[in-house]
């Protein structure tokens, strides 16, 4: 038996392949969510994806006697190793069987890269931005994923700690259990935070009237939010012009809560979606030919499932319970479309002011992830 390691060429039937494999490796598996082909393609493509600008990558897919049995893509994020000061390889994107020949071959092609390159350390998974999908879940197998977060098998933490690599940082998940009523509590502070800063919440109705006001003014809030957070890559211009047009076009907006000041400044923005995890399962990852329509019935039909996709705050407004006013707006629109359940999706896990806005909400713990680091040898 023998493992080949291929290049893979960032072109798009080659890409489709690459992404396909990982769909193919978890088939029958009740809890994984495909992505979107199209989504992974665009995101591995320099001509479509402006994260390019600052990153440069490169794929690799293993065969066990001619059969595809892994993936790994290498990430050099020139902006994130410039303010940290590190000479980091990210990986993502990887898959792989549960066979320590094929793991270790493809981590030999990143680390040689990586080497090539001046690179002095791999890290991951992580993507080009915090954008894309982040961290090898660790707890929660027995969980179906969101459209944000990575599935994979129990003996991936378990490869990597074979192979030397240790957790450099940890995120929590949880599902919350969406309340009948507005809780008291929680109303009472959303009203003080109102009166004594000001604030005012903005609901929209069209993609057109929120791109136009807040847009650009949106992703410049979650630079600013996420500054400080565990390998954030900053959201450069074209980045923020290729998310407003990727993201606001499809947002059910009643599900978004924006909020400003007395000068109408952006202080705060909560957006969420109806969950699109089943419907991602029935589609196999393609649009067509029936794709979309389940995509649209998650969207618009009966769903029992929300998922928060993004809360950000300015700083000087954290940990002054703007959160508050998030929840009272949008709590109503969730108990009016029957959701029952809201996915949190993932936080890091010393982030205490995060965890305490759950603390009016009944919820569980239900999944864990970890980003792994190890030194290039």
């Amino acid at each position: 038996m023998s493992v080949e390691i291929r290049e893979i060429q960032p072109v798009k039937s080659e890409l489709k392949k690459y992404t396909k494999f990982a769909i193919d490796l978890y088939d029958g598996n009740p809890y994984y969510v495909p992505p979107l082909i199209k989504d992974d393609v665009d995101t591995l493509s320099p001509d479509i994806n402006p994260a390019f600008d600052h990153c440069s990558a490169k794929s690799w897919m293993a065969y066990r006697d001619g059969k595809p049995a892994g993936r790994i893509t290498g990430i050099i994020n020139n902006l994130v190793n410039d303010r940290s000061g590190r000479k980091d390889l990210r990986f993502g994107f990887v898959d792989f069987i549960d066979d320590e020949e094929v793991v270790d071959a493809l981590f030999k092609a990143l680390e040689r890269w990586g080497r090539d390159n001046g690179m002095t350390s791999i890290v991951g998974p992580l993507g080009f931005t915090d954008m894309d999908h982040e961290g090898m879940l660790t707890f929660g197998y027995d969980e179906v994923g969101t459209m944000a977060t990575i599935y994979n098998y129990p003996y991936y933490p378990k490869q990597m700690e074979r192979m030397g690599f240790s957790p450099d940082a940890n995120w929590v998940e949880y599902q919350i259990e969406v309340p009948d009523n507005m809780p008291d509590k929680l109303a009472r502070i959303g009203e003080i935070v109102r009166r004594k800063y000001g604030l005012r919440t903005i609901k929209y109705t069209s993609g057109k009237k929120i791109k136009a006001d807040y847009g650009v003014a949106l992703f410049e809030l979650i630079n600013e939010a996420y500054d400080q957070l565990y390998g954030y890559s900053p959201l450069t211009p074209r980045q923020i012009q290729y998310y407003i047009d990727l993201y606001l076009p499809i947002l059910r907006l009643e599900n978004v809560c924006v909020i400003v000041d007395r000068d109408d400044k952006l202080v705060g923005i909560g957006i969420s979606m109806p969950s699109m995890s089943k419907a991602l399962q029935k589609s196999k990852g393609r649009l067509f030919p029936t794709g979309w329509i389940h995509l649209l019935k998650a969207m618009y039909g009966h769903n029992d499932t929300v998922d928060l996709l993004l809360v950000a705050v300015a700083p000087e407004y954290q940990s002054k319970g703007v959160n508050a006013l998030l929840f009272t707006d949008l709590i109503p629109v969730y108990i009016k479309n029957g959701y029952k359940w809201a996915e949190s999706n993932p936080e890091l896990a010393e982030n205490e002011n995060v965890q305490q806005q759950w603390k009016f909400f009944e919820r569980r713990q239900h999944r864990c992830r970890s980003v792994f680091r190890r030194d290039i040898v």
